[in-house]
C-alpha cells in the first residue's frame, strides 16, 4: 500500500507540474506580433521574414487570431471557422511556414484564441459546419447561452422556433456574436478539437485566451488540461490585481493572465510624471509583495485595445503618449513575463534588444525578486535579482541624474529617461549594441567589462571563435569598429590572467544607403485652444539638438481645406532621423501651465491638431494627416495583376483612387505630373 501511495503521489506531483499554466523561472520575453489593423506589418509571409531579426531575443511570438473570420478584412475577433486557417494575415499555408520557421529558430508562436463567441453565416443560430480528420464539428442553437444579447437571442430563438441552451452565461455578455455556452458538451468537444489542431497540427506553442471574463475560468483550466499545453495566457481585463488573481485561482494556476495593474501604474507614472507611483503597492499588479503570483504574470505597457487608433469612431483609446523607451525599460528589467507591443519594437528595435540582452544576462525570470532602491517622483529604480546578478534599472525624467556607486555597479545601457546598471559580482562582459542589422561605414561597438577586479580586461576574435588569453586584449569601456559585412563578435571576460564568462553577438553592416537631405513640415492647428498669434514649437530628437524650453516662437501660417495652421520646416539628415515635439504658448516660467503631451518621432510631413481635451494637465494633440493630405497626390504604377490606380500623399500615405487636386508636385525632389 505504501508503494502504491508513494507512486500515486509521484504521479499528482507530475500532473500538477503539467497542468501549470506558465513555467516558474521562466527568463522568455514575448512579442504581439501585431498591432489593430497591422494587415501589411503582420501577414504571415512578413512575420516569418523576421525570425532571424527576433531570434536570440523573443522567445514567444503572440500572432493575431488566425481562423477565417465573418469579415472579409479582420483582426480575428469575429470568429466564423476553427479549421479554416485562411485569414487576413495569409493562407494556412504559409500560417504553417512562419511557424516552422519560429520553431526551427526556438521561437514558440502563441495562437490567439477567441472562444467567448462565435460567428454565424445563415441567421442568427446558422453555425458552419466543418469536417477535421473525419469528424464533422457545429456549434448548435442550444450552445448559445439562455441570455445572449441581454434577451436578444431569445426573443429571435422565439420567432424562428429555435431552443437556447437552457443555462444563462457564466460571464460577460458580449453582443456583437453569439456568446457560446461552455458548460455544452458539445463546445467543450469543438473547443478541445479546435486546441489540439492548433498545437499538435498547427504547431503552436501555445494560447492566449481572448475576453476570459466572457466565461468562468475553470473552463480555461480544463480545456489547458486536455490540450496539455505549456504557456496560456488570459485577456482578464481589469486592473484590479487581485481580481486577477481569484480568476488565475479560478483556472488552478493552470494560466497565466496579462497584468493589467502593471500597465495601468506604468501609465499613471508617466501621464502624471510622478514616477514614485510606480512604488505604491496597489499598483505593483501580481508582483506585489514579491509574491507566487508574479509566475502568471505577463507584463505589458501597451496593446492593441489601448493603442491610439486615431480618429476611430466611438472608441476611446488609452494609449502611453510619451516615454515609450522608459516604458519598455521598467518591463522589460521586471519579473513576470514581459510582452512587447510590436508598434514600440517597429519604432525602437535596437534599443529594445538591448535592453533584452541586459535582462539576459542578469538571468531575470518571471519568478525574480526584487526590492526598491530609489523613488522620487523625478525618477524611480529597482534592484532585480536574477540567476546571474542583479539589475538595476532607473526609469524617469531624472533617471540619468541618479548617482550610482561604481563600487557595486556598471553602467550597461542609457538612454532618454531610463538606464541599466549590472553588479559587478555579475562578472561577465558587456557589448553595447544588439545583434542585428546596422547601416553605416562602420559600426562602433563598445565593449565592458563588469568584474569586481577592477584590473579586469577584455578579450575578443571577429571571426567566431571561441577568444582566449592571447585574443585581441582591450580595456573596459574600450570602442571598436566592425568593419561591412557580417560577423560574429565574441568577447571574454580576462580577469587575473583568466578568460571568464563569453557572450556572442551577430552583426550584418551594410553600407548606407545614399540620402538626400529631406525637409519636412510640421503643421499645428489650434482653433480649439484658441492660440491666435503664435506656437511655441519645442523640438529634439534624432540629429536635432534641443531647442531651450519652451522652444522656437512660430508665427508662420497657411491656410489648408479652411482651417489655418502654423508650421515650421526642419531638415532630416539620415534615412533614420526624426524629431519630437512638445507645443506651448508662453514663457520659459509659465509655458508649462500651457502645453501638449509629448509627440515623438515625427519622419515626414504631418499635420496636427491640439485638441481642448487635457490628460494631466496637459493638451492632448490628434495627428490628422488622413484629414489634410486629400490635397496632394502622387500617381504610381497599377498594382499588379489589377487595374486600380494608387497614389502617394506628399506626406507619405498610400491611398486607392483618385487624389483630390490635379497638379505638379514635388515629391522625394522629382517633378511629378498628376493629370
Amino acid at each position: 500500500m505504501k508503494r502504491i501511495l508513494t507512486s500515486l503521489c509521484a504521479l499528482f506531483v507530475c500532473l500538477n507540474i503539467i497542468a501549470q499554466g506558465w513555467p516558474a523561472g521562466y527568463g522568455g520575453v514575448m512579442l504581439q506580433g501585431f498591432y489593430w489593423d497591422s494587415f501589411d506589418d503582420s501577414q504571415w509571409t512578413v512575420l516569418e521574414k523576421k525570425a532571424n531579426d527576433f531570434s536570440g531575443y523573443f522567445d514567444l511570438v503572440w500572432v493575431p487570431q488566425s481562423g477565417k473570420a465573418a469579415a472579409t478584412k479582420s483582426m480575428g475577433y469575429d470568429p466564423l471557422y476553427y479549421f479554416n486557417q485562411n485569414s487576413s494575415f495569409g493562407t494556412e499555408a504559409e500560417l504553417r511556414s512562419m511557424i516552422t520557421t519560429f520553431k526551427n529558430k526556438q521561437i514558440g508562436t502563441i495562437a490567439d484564441v477567441v472562444i467567448n463567441h462565435h460567428g454565424t453565416n445563415n441567421g442568427w443560430f446558422g453555425f458552419p459546419a466543418e469536417t477535421y480528420k473525419g469528424v464533422t464539428y457545429q456549434n448548435l442553437s442550444t450552445d448559445v447561452c439562455a441570455d445572449d444579447d441581454g434577451g436578444a437571442a431569445a426573443t429571435e430563438a422565439r420567432r424562428t422556433g429555435a431552443q437556447l441552451s437552457q443555462n444563462n452565461d457564466d460571464g460577460e455578455g458580449w453582443g456583437g456574436m453569439r456568446d457560446l455556452d461552455h458548460k455544452s458538451s458539445n463546445v467543450q468537444k469543438i473547443v478541445k478539437a479546435y486546441e489540439n489542431f492548433l498545437l499538435n497540427d498547427l504547431g503552436y506553442a501555445g494560447f492566449r485566451y481572448d475576453m476570459v471574463k466572457g466565461f468562468a475560468a475553470s473552463h480555461v483550466g480544463n480545456y489547458n488540461t486536455a490540450a496539455n499545453v505549456t504557456y496560456s495566457v488570459g485577456e482578464y481585463w481589469d486592473g484590479n490585481a487581485n481580481t486577477v488573481k481569484g480568476w488565475i485561482d479560478g483556472t488552478g494556476k493552470r494560466s497565466a493572465a496579462f497584468d493589467f495593474a502593471f500597465r495601468y501604474a506604468v501609465r499613471d507614472a508617466i501621464n502624471q510624471n510622478n514616477w514614485s507611483v510606480l512604488n505604491e503597492s496597489r499598483t505593483t499588479g501580481l508582483n506585489v509583495d514579491n509574491g507566487a503570483y508574479k509566475q502568471y504574470a505577463v507584463t505589458f505597457v501597451e496593446n492593441h485595445d489601448v493603442q491610439d487608433r486615431g480618429t476611430t469612431s466611438g472608441y476611446t483609446p488609452d494609449p502611453i503618449r510619451k516615454d515609450t523607451l522608459a516604458a519598455n525599460a521598467y518591463l522589460l528589467a521586471m519579473p513576470g513575463t514581459p510582452c512587447v507591443f510590436y508598434t514600440h519594437y517597429l519604432a525602437y528595435p535596437k534599443e529594445i534588444k538591448a535592453m533584452i540582452d541586459a535582462r539576459k544576462l542578469a538571468g531575470v525570470t518571471n519568478t525574480s525578486s526584487y526590492q526598491n532602491y530609489r523613488s522620487s517622483a523625478g525618477y524611480y529604480a529597482n534592484v532585480v535579482t536574477g540567476t546571474n546578478g542583479k539589475l538595476l534599472v532607473v526609469v524617469g525624467t531624472n533617471a540619468n541624474q541618479l548617482v550610482v556607486p561604481t563600487s557595486r555597479y556598471t553602467k550597461l545601457l542609457s538612454g532618454y529617461h531610463y538606464a541599466y546598471y549590472l553588479t559587478n559580482d555579475a562578472e561577465t562582459p558587456w557589448v553595447d549594441k544588439a545583434s542585428g542589422a546596422y547601416e553605416g561605414d562602420n559600426l562602433k561597438v563598445k565593449l565592458t567589462a563588469v568584474s569586481a577586479n577592477t584590473g579586469a580586461k577584455l578579450v575578443y576574435t571577429t571571426n567566431g571563435a571561441t577568444p582566449t588569453a592571447s585574443s585581441v586584449q582591450v580595456a573596459s569601456g574600450t570602442e571598436i569598429t566592425l568593419p561591412e559585412g557580417e560577423t560574429t563578435l565574441k568577447v571574454a571576460l580576462l580577469a587575473g590572467g583568466v578568460v571568464g564568462k563569453v557572450i556572442t553577438r551577430s552583426y550584418k553592416v551594410t553600407a548606407p544607403v545614399p540620402f538626400t537631405p529631406e525637409t519636412i513640415r510640421v503643421y499645428v492647428n489650434t482653433d480649439q485652444v484658441g492660440w491666435n498669434s503664435y506656437v511655441n514649437y519645442h523640438s529634439w530628437g534624432g540629429t536635432h539638438i534641443a531647442t531651450a524650453w519652451p522652444g522656437d516662437k512660430v508665427t508662420s501660417k497657411t491656410t489648408l481645406k479652411g482651417k489655418t495652421w502654423f508650421y515650421k520646416d526642419y531638415t532630416l539628415t539620415k534615412a533614420d532621423d526624426y524629431v519630437n515635439f512638445v507645443f506651448s504658448i508662453g514663457t520659459a516660467s509659465n509655458a508649462s501651465d500651457n502645453q501638449s503631451l509629448d509627440i515623438e518621432r515625427v519622419k515626414k510631413t504631418s499635420y496636427f491638431v491640439i485638441s481642448s481635451t487635457k490628460e494631466n494637465g496637459k493638451y492632448v494633440v490628434n495627428n490628422v494627416t488622413n484629414e489634410v493630405t486629400g490635397i496632394e497626390g502622387v500617381e504610381v504604377d497599377a498594382k499588379q495583376g489589377s487595374g486600380d490606380k494608387y497614389y502617394y500623399t506628399l506626406s507619405g500615405q498610400r491611398l486607392k483612387g483618385k487624389p483630390s487636386q490635379r497638379g505638379v508636385y514635388i515629391h522625394a525632389g522629382k517633378k511629378i505630373v498628376v493629370k
